[in-house]
């Protein structure tokens, strides 16, 4: 069974979460937000085997975390390239935006490439890889299923910055797409209605709950 932990993190209260699978204890952290270090001492309090980091997007408040995690455990770091200009001026843009300076070097690549991949494994549990550009060229989700379903009402879905509580993400930056975003948001609202949505930032919602804003608007 998935387990997972909500750290809310830096300056612009960025969800990172924190996954594993309860019987193995591999675990994966879905967007690395602003202190890796204080994600690895949470990883270390649950005695973790930390296997990838994951990024929904390549926006800097989602993966100022990362370079810390890598060097912590020497593990991958895992998003779509489609993202990577803009993980490779994160540093840049994160001071633009904080009004700050920033010590954490850009990263300069993606060791694997979720557009490549259709699945992350976690012990016995998978997490499936969805492809929802709009926010940025490179966005991307991940959901679990209910397993077993006698055990678990309903699946999970990771949903970055492309699905928030009452709210979508943003494409007013030159590389988004509100076309896209839509075709994207469509696609999440197969998921079943009972589907929690955990978001780049803010509180949880279901599929059925946002359900009624997407499937007739364009």
């Amino acid at each position: 069974m998935i387990k997972y932990e909500v750290l809310v993190m830096g300056e612009l209260q960025t969800n990172c979460y924190l996954v594993w699978d309860e019987f193995s204890k591999e675990a994966v952290v879905i967007d690395a937000a602003d202190d890796g270090v204080m994600i690895s001492e949470e990883v270390e309090k649950r005695s973790l085997k930390l296997k990838y980091i994951l990024a929904t997007h390549g926006h800097f408040d989602h993966n100022l975390g990362v370079l810390d995690l890598k060097l912590i455990y020497n593990i991958p770091y895992c998003a779509s390239k489609k993202d990577l200009f803009l993980i490779k001026r994160q540093k840049e843009t994160a001071q633009h935006f904080l009004k700050m300076a920033i010590k954490t070097p850009n990263l300069d690549k993606i060791e694997i490439d979720l557009d490549k991949e259709k699945k992350i494994e976690l012990g016995s549990e998978v997490l499936e890889i969805v492809k929802t550009p709009g926010h940025t060229p490179g966005s991307i989700c991940f959901y679990k299923k209910p397993t077993p379903p006698s055990l678990e009402k309903g699946g999970l879905l990771f949903s970055g910055d492309t699905l928030f509580r009452d709210c979508r993400g943003r494409t007013d930056f030159e590389y988004g797409s509100t076309e896209n975003i839509f075709v994207s948001l469509r696609k999440l609202m197969k998921f079943p209605e009972d589907t929690v949505v955990m978001s780049g930032h803010g509180e949880e919602t279901t599929i059925g709950r946002e359900k009624p804003k997407y499937i007739l608007k364009n």
